[in-house]
């Protein structure tokens, strides 16, 4: 059955699907078939060549437990062996790999696209390189996207049951090992959190790259401030060939104010439930994704999991060479069975940005927050405008002002770094601007003077985990 909460969802005609095998990418066009892509093959123009013959199965079926039907496309390496399988979950066009869209973005990032097969879905792993070494590639179209059956919903229940159901479809297959896992960035990890604590029996791992987990503080409201803009560009991928509906987060931000409301409860993941190995990638600086990753780490249920807390942004993270050949290890540990060693990785590698550009990686430990760090409180003194590490009193009628005593002008080409200054700010906007390029920034609906009172017995601190 349809879950029960779409009853409370909001909805609205889902965008038209352009099935003109341009739109969405040279392979898009609805052909359910078998196709051979032979070692070498360019699948289009910029991108690079196949390293291996690879089997495509175009357009699959699968029913989910109330009788819709979704698609998938399946890449497999041409040989007889059973195989495990990386899904990617999404609403991103499974075909959409050389979609322009796609090639733009990669392009304004200055990554190009030569760095992937054109086979690639949005986020997720390049099936040339895995069914070079084993694998096969699910890449599912989603309950109401492009020649899906059924409405699209977005995080959440709905999303658990059909990964649930798509996993399971998987490990009867023929050519399935009956080992599987999640994999991707994004939307992609975000998934990962949600369909895991369903417990699928055949899901063997999952490898979250970045992700929220929670639709209504990591996603609608941000910090508590709505952000539609963003989401509003997220739901333009709802598209659809058959007049579907697409569940509407704007009309729900609208209708549902509040993180109480079930809607919102029901894109919460309780990753408490999750119990497979979980190789997690997080960074500090995500707007969307840092702050629900971390939850998610810490909340994890898995007894073997793993963190790595990188420097870069996700995408360029994800495909780097060194960084893919590290989540092979995890993989051929866990779906081939390869005893490579993989299990002696430390459970945690954190960096430390240093504002000069000298950044450390990869440092070893147990815990994050590493154990030897101490939580230590700063308070806030508007009046000398620092951080104190006492609340103390204050004299209110003190004017603060610099003394003028001395002389200290700067020469030429000096580099001033006596001491690092910590810059707190806090506002009713975000401060960090819109989530993606070319997405507007949330345009707040706050009004007057806001006062923030430091003193006595409403002191305001902030707290920072310090290394000893």
């Amino acid at each position: 059955m349809v879950v029960k909460i779409t009853d409370k969802m909001k909805f609205s005609r889902s965008f038209d699907y352009v099935d003109n095998g341009i739109e969405h990418g040279v392979l898009s066009k609805f052909e359910p078939k078998e196709i051979l892509l032979k070692k070498g093959t360019l699948i289009a123009e910029g991108f690079k060549p196949l390293n291996c013959d690879i089997k495509m199965l175009k357009d699959v079926p699968v029913k989910l437990r109330d009788g819709v039907t979704i698609y998938t496309d399946i890449y497999l390496p041409n040989n007889c062996k059973k195989v495990p399988t990386l899904i990617a979950w999404s609403p991103y066009g499974k075909s959409a790999g050389t979609a322009p869209r796609y090639k733009n973005l990669f392009n304004m990032l200055g990554m190009g696209n030569a760095w992937n097969s054109g086979l690639t879905k949005f986020e997720a792993p390049d099936p040339s390189y895995w069914c070079a070494h084993g694998y096969a590639v699910c890449n599912p179209d989603m309950r109401g996207i492009a020649h899906s059956e059924g409405n699209t919903t977005m995080v959440g229940s709905q999303e658990d049951q059909d990964g649930y159901d798509l996993i399971e479809w998987i490990a009867s297959q023929e050519w399935s090992n009956s080992k599987t896992a999640l994999t991707g960035t994004s939307y992609l990890a975000f998934s990962q959190w949600y369909i895991a604590a369903e417990q699928p029996p055949h899901l063997t791992c999952i490898n979250p790259t970045e992700g929220l987990s929670d639709g209504y503080r990591d996603l609608a409201f941000i910090g508590g401030i709505p952000d539609k803009n963003f989401i509003e560009r997220l739901q333009v991928n709802h598209v659809s060939a058959k007049g579907a509906k697409r569940e509407n987060l704007v009309k729900e931000m609208d209708c549902y104010p509040l993180a109480t409301a079930e809607v919102w409860k029901d894109k919460v993941a309780d990753t408490s439930k999750i119990t497979v190995p979980a190789f997690v990638i997080a960074s500090y600086s995500n707007t969307l994704h840092t702050m629900g990753t971390f939850r998610s780490w810490r909340n994890l249920g898995s007894k073997e999991k793993w963190l790595r807390i990188h420097d870069k942004q996700e995408w360029p993270y994800y495909y780097d060479k060194d960084n893919v050949e590290e989540l092979r290890r995890f993989f051929d540990y866990y779906l081939l069975d390869k005893d490579n060693g993989w299990n002696k990785t430390s459970q945690v590698r954190y960096s430390l940005i240093d504002f000069q550009g000298n950044n450390t990686n990869d440092i070893s430990t147990g815990t994050f927050p590493p154990s030897e760090t101490s939580n230590t409180k700063y308070f806030f003194n508007p009046l000398t405008r620092t951080l104190q590490d006492n609340a103390g009193k204050t004299d209110t009628d003190e004017i603060p002002a610099y003394s003028f005593d001395r002389v200290e002008k700067l020469s030429e080409k000096q580099i001033y770094d006596k001491d690092e200054t910590l810059r707190i700010v806090i506002s009713s906007k975000d401060e960090l601007g819109s989530v993606m390029p070319g997405t507007p920034g949330c345009t707040p609906d706050n009004g007057g003077i806001h006062i923030l009172h430091t003193g006595g017995i409403t002191t305001s601190y902030l707290q920072l985990p310090l290394l000893n």
